[in-house]
């Protein structure tokens, strides 16, 4: 729930109003919250099944077998060295963008590239956070875990307290200000609602994080469907009722448009208590977005390491520390990544790493467990999708919707496709050098600490 929440609704806010022109933009957290239930059940059951170091990589070696398995095992991992650094790097975008409410002007670009890159202090604090989470997280798990507790009450008390205001000042003539034929089933509105769903599918994102650590977790069998299933549910539910009491306070107009877009939690606190409390609740926001940077580079290394010491990946990877048992090199390469990506647009950022593990990700998973289900139906399954294989068929359609729908899709899809199959190349380039194609299994129940 860490890293489900983090930095991402707060800043996204403006983006899916954008997207759709209006609060019909709830339609996008809805649809988004019932499409990451679907692909939740998918790892709920996987996790539960197969329990392991790596979630994905572990899964797909298992459920494709062979040379395939392997390909596709492969092709996650390398996927993630391009969506792990872009997703970390969102979430330190975010929290620079926060803290120019604290200190105005911290946007202004210095210079920019193109209309992709961009540099300007925020850049610089942005890039400083990914450097001080490396930092935190360069230690053992023990130490990790209570530093996880103290950052989760920082999560938990920021929504609570957004939450109150809102509710405690709402108008329902403001929240439900619908522009005219807002809900009128055009071309637009599902190129708007595709945008929309894009960015909601990335703030609900996270709820898989448990699964990665599948080694080092207690009964796994029940510990991981519980983490995914209920995460969705309670983030859901809190995302929606955010919402309606934001725009219950600001208008929505006054949150696409101006400075406020960067820090609309702030300009609510700004509004209802006065300065003094929106100072401080950017604070908590600034320790919950970390707390979020915090989690996936602790989750995300130890997908690298589970693949290298596999000897499924570049064997630098698997490296752990000598005392603290922990992966070094993941850590280092997510960390140092992480950085050169906050150059670029939040926007784009998330639109990329969203395409990128669809393609090589999300919808591989998501047939593989057909096909398991298929082919093994013998295996044994601590925990069962209901109305399966309805969840899963789902998941697939939702999955090509976000590929195709939004405004901007084949662009984001040529990302996708370039990672892949850059992937591919690499994959058969270090067959032919090692010539150890197929060789090895998926990742078992591998301890990275």
């Amino acid at each position: 729930m860490i890293e489900m929440v983090g930095v991402g609704p707060f800043i996204t806010i403006p983006l899916i109003l954008q997207a759709m022109g209006g609060p019909q933009a709830m339609l996008g957290w809805i649809l988004g919250a019932a499409f990451a239930l679907c692909d939740g059940l998918i790892w709920a059951e996987l996790g539960a099944a197969l329990p392991g170091a790596g979630g994905t990589y572990h899964y797909l070696g298992v459920m494709y077998k062979g040379g395939w398995g392997r390909l596709f095992a492969f092709l996650f991992v390398w996927q993630t060295i391009f969506s792990g650094p872009l997703v970390i790097a969102s979430g330190c975008i975010g929290l620079a963008l926060y803290a120019s409410f604290l200190w105005p002007g911290l946007d202004q670009p210095l210079f920019t590239l193109g209309s992709w890159i961009s540099f300007s202090p925020a850049t610089a604090v942005a890039m400083g956070c990914c450097l001080l989470a490396l930092l935190l997280a360069y230690r053992q798990v023990r130490w990790i875990a209570r530093l996880g507790e103290w950052l989760w009450v920082g999560v938990a008390g920021t929504i609570a307290w957004v939450i109150f205001a809102g509710v405690t000042h709402f108008h329902a003539a403001r929240a439900f200000d619908f522009p005219p034929h807002a809900l009128q089933l055009s071309s637009g509105f599902f190129l708007g609602l595709g945008s929309a769903m894009v960015i909601a599918f990335y703030d609900y994102g996270g709820y898989e994080t448990s699964n990665y650590l599948g080694a080092e977790v207690l009964r796994p069998e029940k510990t991981l469907p519980r983490a995914v299933l209920i995460s969705v549910a309670l983030v859901g539910f809190v995302y929606v009722v955010m919402n309606i009491s934001l725009l219950g306070v600001v208008p929505w107009r006054d949150l696409v448009g101006g400075a406020a877009h960067n820090y609309v939690v702030s300009e609510l606190m700004r509004r209802v208590y006065g300065m003094a409390a929106a100072r401080l609740v950017t604070v908590l926001i600034l320790w919950t977005a970390f707390a979020s940077v915090f989690a996936l580079l602790l989750g995300l290394s130890r997908v690298l390491y589970a693949a290298a010491a596999d000897g499924n990946f570049f064997r630098a990877f698997a490296r752990l520390h000598p005392r603290g048992g922990f992966p070094t090199v993941a850590l280092l390469a997510l960390g140092l990544a992480s950085v050169f990506f906050c150059l670029f647009r939040l926007d784009e950022v998330i639109a990329a790493l969203i395409a990128i593990r669809i393609v090589s990700q999300y919808l591989l998973q998501a047939v593989g467990l057909l096909v398991w289900r298929r082919h093994h139906p013998e295996a044994p399954r601590p925990y069962r999708m209901p109305l399966y294989p309805l969840p899963a068929l789902l998941a697939i359609a939702g999955f090509m919707f976000l590929l195709l729908a939004p405004a901007g899709a084949l662009r984001e899809l040529a990302y996708g496709t370039l990672v892949l199959a850059s992937g591919v190349l690499v994959y058969f380039w270090r067959a032919s050098s090692t010539n150890d194609r197929g060789a090895g299994g998926p990742a078992g129940r591998t301890t990275a600490a």
